[in-house]
């Protein structure tokens, strides 16, 4: 039986370490040098550049196997738009979630317009299978 080749081969550190700082990177959006700071603390002397390669070379194989994992959308979607203030000023939220609450696009705008809550809903549409029923009312009542 023929081993096939590890992905980290050739890499001067362990798989575990580059595996975990890629995630640390992408999973947490922390900046380079918050996980170099991390690794030193355990014991992992590596630069934020060499981590930087490792995030572009390995990123992408990382964010495939995350969506692969990610449950499936459910069936009934929850369209919502609420008013949000942002640095004083009101805009308007549109937000598009499953019934197990996964967000699946969001869409912040200064006012009311029909035209781009069309776009809004046209573009969640393309980006997930189609829903078997769509809920139009607020998710969130004021009690």
């Amino acid at each position: 039986m023929k081993k096939s080749k590890s992905l980290y081969r050739g890499h001067r550190f362990p798989a575990g370490v580059i595996s975990c700082a890629v995630r640390w990177y992408f999973r947490f959006q922390l900046s380079l040098r918050d996980i170099e700071e991390w690794l030193f603390e355990r014991g992992v002397v590596v630069s934020y550049e060499t981590i930087r390669r490792w995030c572009d070379k390995f990123g992408k194989g990382f964010a495939h196997c995350v969506k692969a994992a990610r449950p499936k959308l459910g069936s009934t979607w929850h369209l919502d738009e609420m008013f949000v203030t942002l640095r004083g000023e009101q805009y308007l939220l549109w937000r598009a979630v499953d019934e197990h609450g996964a967000e699946l696009d969001i869409l912040v705008q200064k006012r009311r317009d029909k035209a781009a809550a069309k776009r809004f809903f046209k573009r969640v549409l393309r980006s997930s299978p189609v829903p078997r029923k769509i809920v139009t009312v607020n998710l969130h009542t004021s009690g």
